[in-house]
């Protein structure tokens, strides 16, 4: 079994409102690879699951310098700027949006979570234009994966009202 099968086989018998046996079950893991990148951002997202926030963001921080990629990079950037901003540091939250839209800057669940990190520190209007990047990448999801004969034929339309969207939330 590989190291991301036996991940994989934790998650799945994971139970959000008791995290302490999917924390046993990582702490092993942990010990013996302790520098691989997905197994720090999962003990991270476990211990941010417990309630333990603190901890959490500094298993974030080592997942993101052992060189997460692909989509573990992008929940990882999520998580820790969530996790930052109920923590109240809301410009650690805002820089580590700013970095993983530079990264991703077509994903949804980002900017959603930007938007809810710069109404938590205070800027609506900026939150508000982080919305509208969000659900104009929606948009674009719905048109490239919908596949429906009264959708195809307005894909054009969805898309150029999402990039419509995204010029609003420039302004």
């Amino acid at each position: 079994m590989t190291l991301d099968d036996e991940l994989d086989r934790i998650f799945q018998f994971r139970d959000r409102s008791d995290m302490q046996p999917t924390i046993a079950a990582l702490l092993p893991l942990l010990e013996a690879h302790p520098h691989q990148a997905r197994v720090l951002y999962e003990v991270g997202g476990a211990y941010d699951t417990a309630g333990e926030e603190r901890l959490a963001c500094s298993f974030y921080e080592r997942a993101l310098a052992a060189g997460l990629s692909g989509d573990l990079l992008r929940r990882c950037y999520l998580q820790y700027g969530s996790t930052l901003r109920n923590l109240g540091q809301h410009d650690r939250a805002l820089e580590v949006f700013d970095r993983a839209r530079r990264v991703f800057p077509a994903s949804p669940s980002l900017a959603a979570f930007e938007a809810l990190s710069l109404h938590s520190a205070g800027l609506p209007d900026r939150a508000f234009a982080a919305l509208l990047d969000a659900f104009a990448a929606l948009l674009d999801a719905f048109a490239d994966t919908v596949h429906a004969p009264d959708i195809d034929r307005y894909k054009a339309a969805l898309r150029a009202n999402a990039d419509y969207l995204r010029s609003m939330g420039r302004t």
